[in-house]
């Protein structure tokens, strides 16, 4: 933890421990950092608030730990009083975090250059990530932001994948799977599995929905890897999830790569028997507790780069498996911060081979054929 910020978390934990009277070393200890470092931040982060009976300091607060906030008498006492707020440090602390960052540390070319290489990458719809990765730039996403923001760049704001993509999600009614289905299958039945058998690797199954009533895309996502594939579903039905994974049951050792399954309630999950059972051994389904998607976040996330291609509200009926393999394919050779710029289909190759990948439908697309917009849709249609 040597030379690493105070997180909000640390702050907060600081804050709590003054309220119970510990000292700066009990709380470094605590935080796992050293006793100056708490006693910096306290310091330099005090708030002063002066009472209408006197302006006057007490004494106390000449020595550690310079605060009224385990003062048993604060709430009674006339005396100028100095308190210590997490709220209030950690917002000092990005202003000054972020005051610190203005400006750009390019020179004129340099900065043209890049400039240049980000719009023409933006222009083929890929992401900030994948430009920087593929180019060898070595700006972060957050500073291309910024300019963005400050009108630095010649890209504008629908250059740019993300930012005026997203709307507020609607709020959709969830069928729920029976409550005895889920006895000994819940959240926290997952986490106690996964501990005790030190699973550190699930895979997180989901479903895309275009039109309702249309075919719907059933997902799974490696999350050692973030390889994602997705299956073709006439519709959204457990008969239908069931049979779509025997398919695949048939042509891999299912329960050696899909040991630990993480899904959300819905009903098209209902069919545990037959999710569960597989010729070459016993598939473990695990839920997700309602309204929590939270709590597989891994397949949420990588669901934006579907997105990317495929609008939320487009039907999927023109679809075919052929069509998904190919846009599962862009998406899993997107560089990604989060693989240290390696990505999914690299890493689910390198611990399950290319043959797997083939039979999962899923090839590599060089970094610079990658299209991560709707353009890749339209190449589809014709």
């Amino acid at each position: 933890m040597k030379n690493k910020h105070l997180t909000n978390e640390d702050r907060v934990e600081i804050q709590d421990c003054l309220y119970k009277g510990l000292s700066f070393k009990a709380i470094a200890k605590r935080i796992n950092k050293d006793q100056t470092t708490v006693s910096k931040e306290v310091k330099k982060n005090l708030t002063v608030r002066t009472d209408s009976r006197s302006d006057t300091q007490c004494q106390k607060l000449l020595s550690a730990p310079f605060v009224c906030n385990p003062c048993m008498k604060r709430a009674n006492c006339g005396l100028a009083k100095k308190y210590y707020y997490a709220k209030d440090a950690d917002a000092k602390y990005k202003k000054l975090l972020s005051d610190a960052r203005v400006g750009i540390p390019l020179n004129k070319k340099d900065f043209y250059k890049m400039d240049a290489t980000v719009s023409e990458g933006l222009k083929k719809g890929q992401h900030l990530y994948h430009i920087l990765k593929s180019n060898n730039l070595t700006h972060s996403k957050s500073a291309i932001y910024n300019y963005r923001y400050k009108g630095y760049l010649s890209a504008c704001a629908t250059d740019f994948p993300r930012v005026a993509k997203f709307k507020p999600r609607k709020a959709k009614y969830m069928q729920y799977i029976p409550k005895k289905a889920k006895v000994g299958r819940t959240f926290e039945d997952f986490k106690a599995f996964c501990t005790e058998n030190e699973i550190t690797n699930w895979v997180e199954m989901d479903t895309l929905i275009g039109r309702i009533g249309g075919k719907v895309i059933l997902t799974l996502h490696f999350t050692s890897s973030k390889f994602m594939i997705g299956m073709l579903l006439e519709n959204k039905s457990a008969a239908e999830v069931t049979q779509k994974l025997g398919l695949l049951k048939a042509k891999i050792n299912f329960s050696d790569l899909f040991k630990v399954i993480l899904t959300d309630n819905g009903s098209e999950f209902s069919d545990i028997n037959g999710i569960e059972t597989a010729p070459d051994g016993k598939v473990h389904l695990f839920f997700c507790d309602p309204y929590q998607s939270s709590q597989k976040p891994h397949v949420e996330k990588n669901h934006t780069h579907f997105r990317d291609v495929v609008e939320s509200g487009l039907s999927f009926d023109w679809l075919t498996q052929q069509h998904l393999n190919l846009i599962f394919s862009h998406i899993n050779s997107i560089k990604r911060a989060s693989l240290t710029g390696k990505t999914p289909y690299e890493m689910f190759t390198f611990l399950h081979g290319t043959d797997l990948a083939a039979v999962l439908g899923i090839k590599e697309v060089p970094a610079q054929e990658v299209i991560q917009s709707s353009k890749l849709l339209r190449q589809l249609k014709k």
